[in-house]
């Protein structure tokens, strides 16, 4: 074998392998053949080390790094071996060189730190002692953490934490390594262990930092972060990560603040770039967003999160085929990225032009690649089937917060017969806020989920014996739906939170009514369609809405439509529709105001798309004002989005006065404005065609006597009506709930 390679590969399996002797003769062997065989020159050198050769163990790692300088463990050995031969000066000199030329990576950063937070005494080095890691052992876990084999790499690693315990890098490469595996909570017990062996690293800092903000426990995470930050300020990905748990807390502002800080440390950190682009998202700066991705993936083009926020960034914008296109790319990089054929789905209800039933495959085919493969494992259930039993039912949401869900959710949960239903949360939240504290005291038990993987989840619920499992996020943000492709309770069903089906076969029901769902659409449900009463929710109104106020026609002398709506709704046959009812009444003005057109680039955008039709820009009203409710109060009439229905704001519109016209289309969520129409006995402004829609909105539009008696009277009406009667909508949703039991009881599965 004369092949210097292969003699490489040989060389490095005896060394691993802990035959020093051969390694050693094999390395020489290649030096014979090829003096300037860097790699050889390397591990001859850490071998020389580790025999106590110090001397000729810096000679061969200077060699190595002069033939290359491009590889940074050279770099990083090389300083190794000065601090062993306590030549402390030099190897300080040798990281800051390093870092000079761009090679700044965690493992340099933390010799770099022990370098400044501990005095290099007399005494023999760490590494020559009994109770320290041997470099090469050290390494071996280090390149399993990298090679991807993390299950190899925790089983060394623990056995070093038995063998070296006062060791920290046994404790911080096992926490690292449980934290790549998800296993946040055992990440956490280790890198505390390391941490009081060694309180004064920042990296093991920023990893627990990590590990508690995936817990859920964010402000604790930024304090780990600041300690890091104190010991190394230039520590680029502590910058990074601190920007992500104040995203979680929803400062935005200071999260913007922590990645700008992260770049200008290290200008080509993918991941601080993406996450900028996530925050810019975050608040409505679309087209900057749009940037930090693509700047990420110039960078790793192989960046499957990134794909993933880069179709985020294109929904909001409205680009909906190129979104898709952008999320499928995420999915060929990374099958195991779950939201992004969530995301996916997502985007896809709210096309204009893909018909109902091709939507529909692509949710039965989401079934077939992420949650059949989970029916294997299923197991029965041995809850009690007494039909008449207390019912034990878990809300599975990542919305117990400060979110519109909290109009519907709330009354239900609030005004349950604990008598018939004992109610757990299971919350999925990063943080928590006031909203959070009442949904506590609405429920008998709360379970914190962020951090727990979808099995454990799964055995957390089947040991609490829950009997009804509900979903209340579909495919939205940070849902749980693997969780319920494991089938933990006897029965489950989704509700709500997303407005159309889930596509998962595991799911029993939908929980829904006859306008949304209308008899002959069970073919566009994976679930079986559970139908109660118009409408399917009850609204619990904000709190500061104030009152109703008159007519703005009157004062304006001309009639202003609006939406409230994200600009992922406003297609081609939107800003059609729109544009040919303004072209007939020719005094009206139009008013799009939301998150999505903060920004002058997205309101010179759709304004071009208006123009394109003949509508001059200055009938536009464009912005964002939140809260919304001196902008429904400048509204006459609402204008509803298709072929996906606007949501919560639609019923805002009516509490605030302001009717609105809405198409019926497809079912769900094609139907969400019509449902809130006939729950609220007005059924009559529901088109059934886009001429329809823009026949009715102008005959609204030219009766301001009409409009002056429906703005008096509509909050009244919807006081007096289903939408606001809270308990009796929590009565019908428990006689759902009870006839789904008894069916179960009897064996109808």
């Amino acid at each position: 074998m004369t092949n210097t390679a292969d003699l490489c590969n040989l060389a490095l399996s005896h060394y691993r392998a802990g035959r020093l002797d051969v390694a050693e003769s094999l390395y020489r062997a290649i030096l014979a053949l090829d003096e300037s065989h860097a790699e050889a020159h390397h591990n001859l050198g850490i071998i020389d080390l580790q025999r106590d050769r110090l001397e000729p163990g810096l000679t061969h790692l200077r060699r190595a790094l002069a033939l290359a300088p491009e590889i940074g463990g050279y770099w990083l050995s090389l300083a190794e071996g000065l601090l062993m031969a306590q030549q402390p000066e030099e190897a300080r000199s040798v990281i800051e060189r390093a870092r000079a030329i761009g090679l700044d990576t965690p493992d340099a950063r933390a010799l770099r730190q022990r370098l400044v937070t501990k005095k290099i005494s007399n005494a023999p080095a760490p590494r020559a002692q009994a109770t320290a890691i041997p470099l090469a052992r050290q390494e071996r876990v280090v390149a399993l953490l990298q090679r991807g084999q993390l299950v190899e790499g925790e089983t060394a690693a623990r056995k070093l934490t038995k063998r070296y315990p006062s060791d920290a890098f046994g404790w911080r490469a096992l926490g690292t390594l449980l934290f790549k595996r998800d296993d946040y909570q055992g990440a956490l017990t280790m890198l505390q262990k390391a941490l009081s062996i060694d309180p004064h690293h920042a990296e093991c800092l920023n990893t627990l930092g990590n590990a508690l903000n995936n817990l859920g426990r964010a402000r604790e995470a930024i304090d780990c972060f600041n300690r890091a930050l104190e010991i190394d300020p230039d520590y680029a990905a502590a910058h990074n990560s601190k920007g992500v748990a104040l995203k979680d807390l929803n400062r935005m502002e200071e999260a913007i603040a922590c990645y700008r800080r992260a770049l200008a440390l290290a200008p080509d950190l993918a991941e601080a770039h993406n996450n900028l682009g996530a925050a810019f998202k975050g608040v409505g700066r679309l087209d900057e967003a749009l940037e930090c991705h693509r700047q990420a993936l110039a960078i790793n083009p192989r960046y499957a999160e990134a794909y993933s926020n880069l179709g985020g960034a294109l929904q909001g914008l409205g680009r909906l085929d190129e979104s898709i296109a952008a999320y499928e790319r995420s999915l060929q990089l990374n099958p195991k990225l779950i939201m992004a054929p969530s995301s996916q789905l997502f985007v896809l209800n709210y096309h204009p032009d893909k018909p109902a039933e091709e939507i529909y495959a692509a949710y039965r085919d989401f079934d077939r690649r992420y949650a059949e493969p989970h029916r294997a494992s299923w197991r029965a259930h041995d809850n009690n089937r007494d039909p008449d039993r207390r019912l034990r039912v878990g809300y599975v949401s990542p919305d117990f917060r400060s979110h519109s869900a909290r109009h519907f959710l709330e009354p239900l949960l609030e005004w349950h017969d604990r008598g018939e239903i004992e109610a757990t949360a299971y919350a999925e939240l990063a943080s928590e806020d006031a909203v959070t504290a009442r949904y506590r005291g609405y429920v008998d038990h709360w379970v914190a989920t962020r951090g727990l993987s979808d099995e454990a989840l799964a055995e957390r619920i089947r040991a609490d014996g829950i009997d009804i499992l509900v979903d209340v996020a579909g495919h939205t943000a940070n849902n749980r739906l693997s969780v319920f492709a494991r089938r933990p309770a006897p029965i489950s069903l989704s509700w709500m939170g997303y407005g159309y089906t889930t596509g998962l076969s595991a799911i029993d029901y939908f929980l829904t009514d006859d306008v949304m769902a209308p008899p002959g659409s069970e073919n566009l449900f994976a679930e079986r369609p559970w139908r109660i009463p118009v409408p399917s929710l009850a609204y619990r109104p904000a709190q500061g809405m104030g009152a109703v106020g008159a007519l703005p026609a009157l004062r304006r002398g001309f009639v202003t439509f609006g939406t409230l709506t994200r600009g992922i709704r406003i297609n081609h046959r939107i800003i059609r529709v729109w544009s040919e009812l303004l072209q007939r009444l020719p005094g009206a003005r139009l008013l799009i105001d939301s998150q999505d057109f903060v920004t002058p680039e997205a309101q010179i955008a759709i304004s071009k798309r208006f123009a394109a039709h003949g509508i001059d820009t200055r009938r536009l009203e464009l912005g964002f004002h939140s809260p919304p409710w001196d902008v429904l109060r400048g509204m006459d009439i609402g204008l509803d989005c298709f072929p996906h229905n606007s949501g919560t704001t639609l019923i805002e519109s009516l509490y605030m006065g302001v009717p609105f016209i809405t198409l019926a289309e497809r079912a769900s969520v094609g139907r969400i404005g019509s449902m809130m129409l006939a729950g609220a006995g007005h059924a009559e402004w529901i088109a059934d065609s886009e001429d329809d829609y823009i026949e009715k909105a102008v005959e609204l539009a030219s009766d301001l006597t009409r409009l002056v008696a429906i703005r008096a009277g509509l909050r009244g009406e919807l006081e007096a009506g289903p939408w606001r009667d809270e308990v009796g909508f929590a009565r019908r949703v428990e006689m759902a709930y009870r006839e789904m039991w008894r069916r179960w009881c009897l064996g109808d599965q």
